[in-house]
């Protein structure tokens, strides 16, 4: 896989991971509450992630609001931190 296709598929899991934990981060942008450069930082660390497989198959079970990120994600801590104010 090229440079380019990882860093999407990750922006795109990323996304994905945070949509299911109830958060939309356009909306947490243009809110200020993410900066690009942390959006930047938590693509960048879901590129080093080796449980890609274990994510699609928690991604696969479906959205739960205000729940945690899976211990095995490296932006879980980031989630749980933009989610806060949602519990």
């Amino acid at each position: 896989m090229t440079a380019q296709a990882d860093l999407k598929t990750h922006a795109t899991l990323f996304d994905c991971m945070a949509e299911t934990v109830g958060l939309d981060l356009q909306d947490e942008a243009i809110s200020g509450r993410l900066r690009f450069d942390e959006i930047s930082e938590a693509v960048l660390r879901c590129t080093r992630c080796s449980g890609v497989g274990a994510c699609h198959k928690w991604l696969d079970k479906g959205q739960r609001p205000g729940t945690d990120a899976p211990d095995f994600c490296r932006n879980r801590d980031l989630l749980a931190y933009l989610n806060e104010d949602r519990a």
